[in-house]
């Protein structure tokens, strides 16, 4: 169980993909899904086309391209929202979301998700799990037109929700993206070491790393945050 100075902790900036919701969904919609439909498009073999689509997706990894559905769309000609509905079956919170969310809310900490996805990506997933009853603020960094692995997100980001650097925690499943709010200043990483329910649980070393948040809520639960407006005795 990673350990985390809830006292030292206000805001709760968290991933969506991979960190609140299963990474299965995406990874068999953009690794099988797609290059299926597009070899039924296009007649070729598919693992031609998969091994084309893993190569354009090495190109644009980690640009805002990377997650825009405007950009696939074009790119492949398809109707990207359409074809992930086709799917869409797959889209689930992890078992310990819920628990996760309610202890953070119960404890008064600003609660923002803050994800990569595009705004119609992020709606058919709240559509499914209804993750915006049980978060303060929901931010596509599209809104920014830079991706969290840039700086120039995190100061945009700082400057929108006036957060403290110095009591934030950021969890994700990304470590690069880590790396990146690191560099920026936020002083309480937390990495998901299970993001795919499908995939075997990863060994991280770069940063403390969470496989079930239901290991935290008694610490979260035992250092509350004081409501705005009382004092700290």
């Amino acid at each position: 169980m990673p350990f985390l100075p809830w006292n030292e902790i206000d805001t709760v900036l968290l991933d969506m993909d991979g960190t609140l919701l299963d990474l299965h969904f995406d990874n068999h919609f953009w690794i099988e899904h797609i290059p299926k439909k597009l070899a039924e498009k296009t007649g070729e073999p598919l693992a031609r086309t998969q091994e084309a689509m893993l190569a354009h997706y090495e190109r644009v990894m980690g640009k805002i391209q990377w997650y825009c559905l405007d950009y696939w769309a074009k790119e492949l000609d398809m109707d990207i929202m359409a074809a992930k509905r086709e799917v869409e079956h797959l889209i689930a919170m992890r078992d310990d979301t819920l628990p996760f969310l309610e202890a953070l809310h119960a404890s008064n900490r600003q609660v923002v998700l803050v994800t990569n996805a595009h705004p119609g990506s992020l709606s058919l997933k709240v559509e499914h799990t209804r993750l915006d009853s049980h978060i303060d603020t929901l931010i596509s960094t599209h809104e920014f037109g830079v991706t969290k692995e840039s700086q120039s997100l995190w100061q945009q980001l700082q400057a929108r929700l006036q957060f403290d650097p110095a009591r934030t925690l950021f969890v994700d499943d990304s470590l690069p993206i880590l790396k990146a709010a690191q560099q920026f200043g936020i002083r309480h990483l937390l990495a998901v070491s299970n993001p795919d329910s499908q995939q075997p649980r990863r060994i991280i070393d770069e940063f403390p790393a969470v496989h079930d948040y239901r290991t935290l809520l008694e610490d979260i639960r035992q250092h509350p945050v004081a409501p705005t407006g009382s004092q700290e005795q």
